[in-house]
């Protein structure tokens, strides 16, 4: 009466939200690489309602979020994963953050390959050395820095695959329509000057949106990762007065040269708006040395528009 029932009550009143999608088979085999190599000890799976938060999903995580859950298996109890401190980011939507498959594999090999400052442990027995590769081996793209052997390629055991999956697969689902999200509590008061009675729009911050966006692989020196990601410092595809070319790898995505690791559809895939677009590709194009003149917003909103006629007309 005081436990099972209650907890009937709360299961029915939590579904999942409509468009969640259960684990695959693959990301919940990784789901259980996740616990065994222990990383549930550093990283939590939830957005407190407190503004500092804001920064790991667009709103704060709801019951219904985890309404997926079910036992592992017969003897062991469902495990959400929510954690109870952050020594790493918050993973509550690593896979809409950070996309690329080829990013994760490298930073479980070596953390400090793709951010320097990392105290996150690696992962060398998620991979294998090998003289040479088969067909459908998944061979990461390590910096030369971060080999021991430069004879040797590292390539992903499956399962590293199956926990880059899991990875991939922690998205937050939108609330449906009129349901109104949580509100982000004890938020920071911006003050307003009172003298500016402008009404044109702030200009968005091109270095936040690259950060948040871009930096994971390109680095905050717009450098890359040679033989991982490549650089945008000094990169004829950034300079270019016509961005057409810049804009459609944006969306797209981007996988035709073998040195470097696949680029995923960001911009698809975070949703970025025209504005958002024009504000990293004028940050990329203006800093690091780089000195392009900015692109126009009606110009990179044409592009767009021509980039998503041309989808959907395939």
């Amino acid at each position: 009466m005081v436990a099972v029932i209650p907890a009937i009550v709360n299961q029915n009143n939590n579904a999942p939200l409509p468009g969640s999608e259960a684990l695959s088979g693959e990301a919940l085999a990784g789901k259980y690489v996740f616990i065994a190599n222990g990383c549930v000890a550093c990283h939590s799976q939830q957005v407190r309602n407190i503004d500092m938060d804001k920064s790991w999903a667009p709103r704060p995580s709801i019951a219904a979020d985890y309404a997926h859950n079910k036992r592992m298996n017969w003897w062991m109890n469902t495990a959400t994963l929510m954690g109870t401190e952050r020594t790493g980011p918050d993973l509550t939507t690593i896979g809409s953050r950070l996309p690329s498959a080829d990013w994760h594999l490298l930073h479980l090999y070596n953390p400090r390959a793709v951010v320097g400052e990392s105290i996150m442990p690696a992962y060398p027995w998620l991979f294998e050395l090998k003289q040479s590769v088969n067909e459908n081996d998944k061979v990461v793209n390590v910096p030369a820095e971060f080999l021991k052997d430069e004879n040797l390629k590292v390539v992903a055991t499956e399962e590293a695959l199956q926990l880059v999956a899991y990875l991939q697969s922690l998205k937050q689902t939108p609330l449906p329509n009129g349901k109104p999200a949580p509100s982000f509590l004890y938020k920071k008061e911006v003050p307003q000057n009172s003298a500016d009675n402008t009404s044109a729009p702030a200009e968005l911050d091109g270095t936040l949106l690259y950060a948040n966006n871009c930096q994971a692989c390109h680095q905050a020196n717009g450098e890359g990762l040679k033989g991982a990601f490549p650089p945008l410092k000094a990169s004829a595809i950034v300079l270019d007065n016509n961005p057409e070319i810049f804009i459609n790898i944006i969306m797209n995505g981007y996988n035709a040269r073998e040195e470097y690791a696949e680029m995923p559809a960001v911009g698809t895939n975070n949703e970025l708006t025209p504005s958002e677009i024009t504000a990293i590709i004028n940050h990329e194009r203006t800093s690091w040395g780089n000195n392009a003149s900015k692109i126009p917003l009606a110009d990179v909103e044409k592009i767009m528009s021509f980039i998503k006629a041309q989808k959907t007309n395939q």
